[in-house]
Parts: C-alpha cells; structure tokens; sequence
C-alpha cells in the first residue's frame, strides 16, 4: 500500500484549515479566559466522542500545566468526565440534557462554558450553551464544517472551516494549546519556562 499520497493530501489540509484561523480571534477567545481567571470563574468543558478527549484532555492540562507554580490556580472541568453522572442523566432524562443538567448545579454568571462539537450540532452541546446564555455566563464554541448553531449562539466561536471531522478535532487541540502558551507567558511573565525544557530536565532526571 502506498499511502504517501493519502498522507500528503491530509497534512495539506490540515494546514489550510489553519491558515485560516484569525490571530484576533484567538487573541478575543484568550482574553476572555484571561477575564474568567482573574474573576475567580470556572470554566466548564465538554463534547462528545473524539471533542470528548479533547475536552478531557485541555482540562488536564489547565488543572496542572497551566496552573502549575500560580498561587491562583484554574479551576478547570471537563463535565463528560463525570460518569455517573452522565449515565444517570441520560438514563432518566436524555443524553441531550447530560451536559446542560451539570451546568444547573454549578455554573455562574463570571464562568466561561466551553462546548465543542465537530459539525456544531450536537444537541446536548447546543443545549447546555443555550442554557449557560440564559444565566448570563460566557459561552465559547468550538466547531468545524459550517459551524452550525454552536457557532450562531455562543458569545465567542472558533471555527475550524474544514468538512473533515479529523481535522477539525486536530485544530481544535492545537486552538487549546496556543491559548494555553499565551495565558503561561503571561501570567508567568519572566519566569515564563518552555514546557519542553521542564519535560526535558524531567526526563534527565529520571535517567541519572
């Protein structure tokens, strides 16, 4: 099998999808999650399927990696983490009110709700920013495709303008890294330390 040619024409792609991300967007979207930390807000993070792992994943890193030497840390959470949760809300109710019938127990007006979904029309997705709109707390999407009513209703939306589910959720990652960076540097500052260079001397240390 000769896939280079596959290969090829995916990382191509990839790359145009990111071209087209906007440098003041993502300057607005890091802003606001400058806002929510500084206000003591929370930010809630959720999706279905592979926008699940990320959700989970970029949660993880905000509650250790970005945190990580802050006297005021991130408080992060992943809402599809909660699997009892989740099982018991769509046993009882529907899967399309898992992610909105968390938000009821805990979301306020300074928080930042995070949902992402691949064609931007997962119902319980649409459902719980719908819901965190009505409190009056900031909503972020994260869509690919068209967008879809993700990206009409949330106060702030990247879009990752591809019709490939894959690729949308690779953008997605790297969208939640560089804010990530940026929000590091500065709230660092000078101290600022490339998380290449402390898994480096982690690794070093390890070894000798």
């Amino acid at each position: 099998m000769n896939s280079r040619l596959l290969h090829t024409e995916y990382l191509n792609l990839l790359k145009s999808t990111l071209d087209k991300l906007s440098a003041e967007n993502l300057e607005k979207v890091t802003e606001a999650f400058l806002e929510t930390y500084q206000n003591g807000g929370t930010f809630y993070v959720f999706g279905n399927g592979g926008s699940a792992a990320t959700a989970s994943h970029m949660a993880g890193d905000f509650v250790k990696g970005a945190s990580s030497g802050l006297e005021n840390r991130f408080r992060f959470i992943c809402l599809n983490d909660n699997m009892s949760a989740l099982m018991a809300i769509a046993n009882d109710i529907s899967y399309d009110d898992v992610f909105m019938e968390q938000l009821k127990n805990f979301v306020r007006k300074e928080d930042l709700v995070i949902g992402i979904s691949g064609s931007g029309n997962s119902t319980n997705v649409v459902k719980a920013l719908a819901y965190a709109n009505e409190i009056g707390a900031k909503t972020l999407a994260l869509c690919g495709y068209s967008g879809g009513k993700i990206k009409e209703i949330s106060m702030y939306c990247i879009h990752a303008e591809v019709h490939d589910m894959e690729v949308a959720e690779d953008v997605h990652m790297v969208i939640f890294h560089t804010i990530k960076q940026a929000l590091i540097k500065h709230l660092h500052g000078e101290k600022s330390v490339s998380m290449g260079k402390v898994y480096d001397e982690r690794i070093k240390g390890k070894t000798e």
